[in-house]
């Protein structure tokens, strides 16, 4: 792996040459929202990387809060992964369709979960299948593993503690939302949402981050991170719509060496859709020099 490359992410040249190894767990993470029009479990069914698992981050989340894919309890997660044949001792390489949009909140959701190697494809099933890389539909009969969670509560926020953090100022909040939905120029595509972005939040769009679907190289994560006015001397909770693309920042931070960061699970979803959480519209405070 090049120095200039995250450590987190693989080549497809990679990952079809281990392909049927007995320790590789893939898993097909895609999701769509609904301006993308695409179907993720049509996809999969018509063709996916030979073995790939289909992780549905709708059905794997917690299902008594309305929030959508919220993270479930370490041991509904680990029920439900090991029916799926997923262990924590597993090599896990996670993709989704578009190459760095849905698989980094997989490969986020896995590490917190206690999972040591857990990877994202670079360039997803997209940059597979124009390279014109195996593809089958049968999905995999895997028999049942044990997933022990070891679950590191820490990188989670909560309303309550993203309360303190908007207050406070102990934290520094990078959103991953679009520049326009940032500055409340676009509406929100959920209803009911009040639109803006949190006081002190800084805009880091997560198409930022890659080039068609390939994460970019080390050198330019931390330019377009330190561009937004984040300092990677200091901590940072990463934020979206739903908890999804603000995984995308965290996968950033992680491959820059920058382990002191937190992911608020409800986002845009739970801050935006309350009235008595603080919301500022407009683009962000410009950056000092």
């Amino acid at each position: 792996m090049s120095e200039t490359k995250s450590r987190f992410v693989v080549s497809a040249d990679w990952l079809q040459s281990e392909l049927g190894k007995a320790d590789l767990r893939v898993l097909d993470a895609s999701f769509y929202l609904p301006a993308q029009k695409r179907d993720a479990d049509a996809e999969y069914a018509a063709g996916h990387i030979p073995g790939a698992i289909r992780f549905d981050q709708d059905k794997i989340a917690d299902h008594s809060t309305s929030l959508p894919h919220t993270i479930p309890s370490p041991d509904y997660f680990a029920t439900e992964v090991g029916r799926l044949g997923i262990s924590e001792k597993d090599r896990i390489v996670v993709y989704d369709g578009i190459g760095l949009f849905a698989s980094p909140r997989v490969w986020w959701l896995f590490r917190v979960m206690g999972a040591k190697n857990v990877f994202v494809l670079d360039g997803g099933l997209d940059g597979w299948k124009a390279e014109g890389r195996p593809l089958e539909t049968a999905a995999p009969n895997l028999a049942p593993a044990s997933f022990t969670p070891d679950f590191d509560e820490s990188r989670v926020v909560t309303l309550d503690r993203m309360r303190d953090i908007v207050s406070s100022g102990a934290m520094q909040i990078a959103d991953a939302r679009s520049a326009g939905r940032f500055a409340a120029a676009e509406p929100e595509p959920r209803a009911g949402m009040r639109s803006g972005h949190m006081p002190g939040a800084r805009s880091l769009p997560s198409g930022v981050f890659a080039n068609q679907g390939r994460f970019k190289s080390l050198p330019e994560l931390r330019q377009t991170i330190e561009d937004a006015g984040i300092d990677l001397s200091k901590p940072v909770v990463t934020s979206c719509g739903s908890g999804i693309t603000a995984a995308i920042i965290t996968l950033a931070l992680e491959s820059l060496g920058h382990n002191d960061n937190k992911l608020y699970d409800g986002s845009w979803s739970e801050w935006g859709s309350r009235d008595d959480t603080p919301i500022v519209t407009g683009p962000p405070t410009p950056v000092k020099a």
